[in-house]
């Protein structure tokens, strides 16, 4: 199956969403899938790596948000995804690509609508106050659902400075990356580390891919193979 995935808000040196993302790629690719992701960048590109085939498409970068890009070319998008055929569509931006939707029901491709962020969290950093927030966010939320109806770093200074810790917060109001929380209880405490790890465990990478190889209705081709062998 040839899984394309489409996501913005992915910077070279960004955290959970980019490793989300690779992860999950590596993980279709080891399942006898075709991942091929779509992101924007600096400059067009085209390369295989361990997560698979990794398109990027030029495009400028988006003021106050840190040097983030958006794939904001809609035609020349629709177009390279109607040359890539896909058998699955996964879109990881509710918002500046909600019009996706139309496009792969128009196309006849199932389709996965990932949400890693609150909209209304996100927009309650702009200008827009409290309320008008919230009126925003619930119509964004509204057209995606029409349109798609039906910093996990692992760098040995962060382990060290996380069980050296008393206490540790993990605030986390606007994305669902809450991995630094399951982290910081790996302290020394036997007891606490293995009940942490046990419970990481039941979440890795590979569970996280095989869950959204069930959503996007594909089996591990991988694993048929071995078993009819």
């Amino acid at each position: 199956m040839r899984i394309i995935r489409l996501a913005n808000f992915v910077a070279p040196h960004s955290g959970g969403l980019r490793t989300s993302l690779a992860e999950l790629g590596a993980g279709y690719l080891a399942a006898g899938h075709e991942p091929v992701l779509v992101i924007p960048g600096d400059r067009d590109g085209d390369e295989r790596c361990a997560q698979g085939r990794v398109i990027t498409l030029r495009a400028p970068r988006l003021p106050f948000t840190g040097g983030y890009r958006v794939l904001w070319r809609r035609r020349r998008l629709a177009r390279l995804l109607a040359a890539l055929r896909p058998d699955a569509l996964e879109v990881s931006d509710r918002t500046t690509l909600r019009w996706t939707g139309a496009w792969a029901r128009e196309h006849g491709v199932p389709t996965v609508m990932v949400s890693h962020e609150s909209v209304t969290a996100l927009l309650k950093l702009t200008l827009l106050g409290p309320g008008l927030s919230r009126g925003v966010a619930d119509w964004l939320n509204r057209r995606t659902a029409r349109a798609f109806a039906g910093f996990l770093s692992g760098r040995a200074d962060l382990a060290t400075l996380l069980a050296s810790a008393d206490v540790a917060i993990a605030p986390g109001p606007a994305e669902t990356f809450g991995l630094a929380a399951l982290e910081a209880l790996a302290r020394p405490e036997r007891s606490r580390r293995a009940a942490a790890r046990a419970r990481a465990e039941q979440y890795d990478w590979g569970t996280a891919a095989r869950g959204f190889l069930a959503a996007h209705g594909a089996e591990d081709s991988a694993a048929v193979r071995r078993r009819s062998a």
